[in-house]
């Protein structure tokens, strides 16, 4: 039986600028950056956060596993600050767009430095 999420694994192209988008920018720690002739670098919002997120060089698992699908998945993120967080990545240059109001509550995208688009919903 599945107990929860535990990583998500986003493949990149540069993990080091991956690296420095999510813990520059959106505030997340690494968790581990770890190169055992292979870099696994493990963010995560908090160091108590139980599911993080595993940046994953894109053309090294190409040529390990051509079979997977490497594309972005689709990530819903929560904040309960959702306008300051809102002002502070318009501050830092980080490509946002409109806050909507859904029935569900406030939500924007936000795309990192590679052109992937997420969304953060206010929770």
């Amino acid at each position: 039986m599945i107990e929860q999420l535990g990583q998500v694994m986003l493949y990149v192209d540069n993990q080091e600028q991956a690296k420095t988008f999510w813990t520059e920018k959106m505030g997340f720690v690494v968790i581990s950056d770890e190169d055992n002739g292979m870099r696994v670098i493990t963010i995560s919002p908090t160091e108590e956060a139980q599911t993080s997120i595993v940046l994953h060089d894109k053309q090294a698992i190409a040529k390990m596993q051509p079979e997977l699908n490497l594309k972005t998945p689709s990530l819903l993120f929560y904040s309960s600050q959702l306008d300051a967080l809102y002002e502070k990545l318009k501050d830092l240059n980080v490509t946002i767009g409109e806050m909507v109001t859904m029935p569900f509550g406030k939500v924007f995208n936000f795309a990192d430095d590679e052109g992937n688009y997420f969304a953060i919903v206010e929770k």
